[in-house]
């Protein structure tokens, strides 16, 4: 499954520190049940939300921060100055900034509120039930997609662009597959067409001879 990114629905927060302990930034890196802006386009546009058990088997034994989802800008990782916890709101993350160039300026752009979103990037687990896609009823979107199961969770990244930028919304095989399928007919519809089909041919026939 391709590697996949999305924006967290809210912004980051400083609790500042005090000479024996460091300021941290913590934030939601997803949020459970929250509807998504419209991603994708034309024939691929579509809305999604993540299941609260999605990241039930999720692999996030070595998650790392990054900034821009950069790996050359590496702000900290799990087990060391980062900790995720699953709520009954999503993941929540808090992760202590290194002092390091970086991390000053990160903790000084989130303080001005220049850096105030943050970002995952996750892949969908491989059986069937990692997603679902369903038409959707709303206008100009044509599916909605439900993460059931997210399969690893690669980083959390403070991000400069607040949005959903198209060129990150990657979509597998297995999904293409499941989309196509909601356009084909169902199969009763399918046995329907071919009865009729050989009835008009046989009436076609009795007028030919």
């Amino acid at each position: 499954m391709p590697k996949e990114i999305r924006m967290a629905a809210a912004p980051m927060q400083i609790r500042d520190g005090d000479d024996d302990h460091p300021a941290v930034i913590e934030g939601y890196a997803l949020k459970f049940d929250r509807q998504s802006e419209i991603m994708g386009s034309g024939e691929l546009s579509f809305r999604e939300h993540i299941d609260p058990h999605a990241l039930d088997n999720a692999d996030m034994s070595n998650v790392v921060a990054l900034f821009n989802h950069d790996q050359s800008q590496v702000l900290g990782r799990t087990g060391v100055n980062l900790d995720l916890k699953v709520d009954e709101t999503g993941l929540k993350y808090t992760l202590t900034p290194p002092d390091t160039q970086l991390g000053r300026d990160l903790l000084e752009n989130v303080r001005q509120g220049i850096i105030s979103q943050s970002s995952f990037a996750f892949t969908i687990a491989p059986d069937k039930d990692a997603q679902k896609w369903q038409k959707s009823n709303e206008r100009g979107v044509k599916y909605d997609r439900t993460i059931n199961n997210i399969d690893h969770l690669f980083d959390v990244s403070p991000v400069t662009t607040p949005a959903y930028p198209d060129t990150e919304v990657k979509v597998g095989a297995r999904s293409l597959e499941q989309i196509k399928s909601l356009d084909q007919p169902p199969e009763w519809e399918v046995k329907r067409r071919k009865m009729l089909y050989q009835l008009n041919k046989e009436e076609l026939l009795k007028d030919i001879e």
